[in-house]
């Protein structure tokens, strides 16, 4: 069974177990809320690519309103497991911007295993302030090119700085659409969902038409 049935499949098996998430959906939609059962989330998880650098045995859960993430994770050749809360506390999203704010809390690190690595020790040391991983961040000699801003227990990234990201056609094509008519006011979760609440723009449709024809 190809990866696009199995998901089909997945979807269809969960809203027959929960009919009342349509119910739910349709709710939430006319006041701009988009809702994405945790359940989904972590079927998905289950089936991220695997291999030797690819985070393994993630687990995802919520602490509202933030998402709440642990994984197996591979540092240098040291195995790690991972945790933390997520919470967005801003998101700006045009043609050519598309920037994320995050606040990372209760964040840990176990060494899995009998390791002396450098990596093992200075986790081990206890001499890394998670409390304030923006500040980590932001001494690292080789920072990724997503990350604008590091501080505290923010870290800011934008997206469309990473040239994959940014050169893609089909990026561009869907921003050039979507963003006259539709803006992302928040993320947030409850028990069970992890919500994307947006906003509409109708005068946008003029530009969202012109940005259409010339696809």
């Amino acid at each position: 069974m190809s990866k696009a049935r199995a998901l089909l499949s997945a979807a269809v098996s969960y809203v027959r177990k929960n009919p009342d998430e349509l119910v739910k959906a349709a709710v939430n939609a006319a006041s701009g809320r988009f809702g994405v059962p945790m359940a989904a989330l972590r079927y998905l998880a289950e089936q991220a690519p695997t291999g030797k650098r690819m985070p393994k045995d993630i687990e995802l859960a919520t602490a509202p309103p933030a998402l709440r993430l642990s994984a197996t994770v591979d540092a240098m050749g040291t195995s790690l497991r991972a945790g933390g809360a997520i919470k967005v506390d801003h998101i700006e999203v045009s043609v050519d911007t598309l920037r994320v704010g995050v606040r990372l809390n209760d964040l840990k690190l176990t060494v899995l295993g009998e390791s002396d690595s450098p990596v093992a020790t200075l986790v081990k040391s206890g001499a890394l302030d998670l409390s304030k991983p923006g500040n980590l961040v932001k001494h690292l000699p080789k920072k990724p090119a997503a990350i604008v801003e590091a501080e505290g227990d923010r870290i800011v990234l934008d997206l469309m700085r990473v040239p994959s990201i940014a050169k893609n056609r089909t990026v561009q094509k869907v921003l050039s659409v979507l963003t006259p008519l539709v803006g992302i006011r928040g993320i947030e979760t409850d028990r069970d969902h992890i919500y994307v609440n947006i906003s509409a723009t109708p005068k946008g449709l003029r530009q969202a038409f012109d940005a259409i024809r010339k696809i």
